[in-house]
């Protein structure tokens, strides 16, 4: 018989707080917090710890939760088996995606994904910051880098390529820079964490460490400063595709582009059984998400 607390405990973890969780199992959250420690005094590990404004999982609790999900998962799809009945996409399903993208790329589909899986209920959270799937609950994540980490399960769903940019009134005003190192003398912008520029130009590589000219935190406002001729910026062709094909922006030192090692991933926890919502988003992902129409 499977322990009462793992379903409770996985509970805490994709709600992120006991009180999630106790609303969940129908319970008191003063319950629900004696049943997590009765879990963690029978183990002998801490499996989350507490504070007053999160939860966040142990590594000990990290690798206990992917156990239980998987052993859920199991029971559920035995159950699924001996009863005949097919494992519908159904529950609750928490997606993270990066703002700009998660707005241009994926918001304007959503419908269809919300029509084809009415028994699906849907939290779409857009946020630049570094999401931790696993302690902050996610089910699935959109993530534009070079890498994931081992623990997640990775689809590639197409390039990122990044290109210089600035607007026609920019360049009218500070001149088009004609070298590499004519960038020294112009306004960069970029979000926080997006310096250094890694660029190649055939097989050419530099790298420009400067401060924003603005300081932000939002990919957004970086999009809209170039467009307003603040300053030259270093954008995915996801983002200011149109943008460029209506001349909005222009292409700065045309040869000289991002690293091609970034690319735009769908991710979720690893398990040896997926829930079959995350598998049905992530073929959606696959599906409305297409390179070749802003390259």
């Amino acid at each position: 018989m499977i322990d009462p607390d793992y379903a409770l405990f996985a509970r805490v973890v994709a709600g992120g707080s006991i009180a999630a969780a106790a609303r969940a199992s129908n319970l008191s959250p003063a319950m629900a917090s004696r049943r997590l420690q009765r879990l963690e005094a029978r183990l002998g590990v801490r499996l989350v710890q507490r504070t007053t404004r999160q939860l966040a999982l142990t590594p000990a609790g990290e690798r206990f939760h992917a156990d239980v999900v998987a052993i859920l998962a199991a029971v559920e799809a035995a159950e699924a088996r001996l009863t005949g009945t097919a494992a519908v996409p159904a529950g609750v399903l928490r997606v993270s995606a990066p703002t700009s993208f998660g707005r241009l790329h994926v918001a304007p589909q959503l419908h269809r994904f919300l029509a084809a899986y009415r028994q699906v209920s849907l939290t779409l959270d857009l946020s630049d910051a570094f999401v931790d799937l696993i302690a902050d609950g996610v089910d699935v994540g959109v993530r534009i880098a070079a890498a994931v980490p081992p623990g997640l399960e990775a689809h590639r769903l197409g390039d990122s390529r990044r290109v210089l940019c600035a607007s026609p009134a920019y360049l009218a005003r500070a001149g088009a820079p004609e070298r590499i190192g004519d960038l020294a003398a112009h306004r960069l912008l970029a979000a926080a964490g997006q310096m250094p520029w890694r660029l190649v130009a055939g097989a050419r590589r530099t790298s420009i460490d400067r401060a924003s000219h603005v300081r932000t935190n939002s990919s957004e406002l970086v999009r809209e400063l170039a467009l307003s001729g603040v300053g030259i910026a270093l954008r995915s062709l996801w983002d200011v595709g149109e943008a460029l094909r209506d001349g909005a922006l222009v292409r700065v030192l045309p040869e000289w582009e991002g690293t091609r090692d970034v690319a735009i991933w769908a991710v979720h926890p690893r398990a040896p059984i997926v829930a079959p919502a995350v598998r049905a988003f992530v073929a959606f992902l696959r599906e409305v998400v297409d390179p070749a129409a802003w390259e």
